[in-house]
């Protein structure tokens, strides 16, 4: 899956839109690696996102196309 398409299922981003532009801004890494919006995302991938002056460290534990929201969450965890 897309990262973009993962941060916005997972509830991560909001948008999709939001997602894509971090990325091109070079704000979202996977396993250390700057990441494109069409970058692959697989099962225990390690992304990090900057917020401003914030970073957030998360590992895929999931990857879903459909899910309700309460079930968002399953599909990282914090680090």
């Amino acid at each position: 899956m897309r990262i973009d398409k993962y941060l916005k299922n997972s509830r991560i981003i909001k948008r999709r839109t939001v997602a894509n532009k971090a990325c091109e801004a070079g704000r979202v890494l996977i396993n250390g690696n700057v990441a494109k919006s069409g970058t692959k995302v697989a099962v225990g991938d390690i992304v990090e996102i900057k917020f401003g002056d914030n970073t957030s460290k998360i590992k895929v534990l999931d990857i879903k196309e459909h899910l309700k929201k309460d079930e968002a969450s399953s599909m990282y965890e914090i680090m």
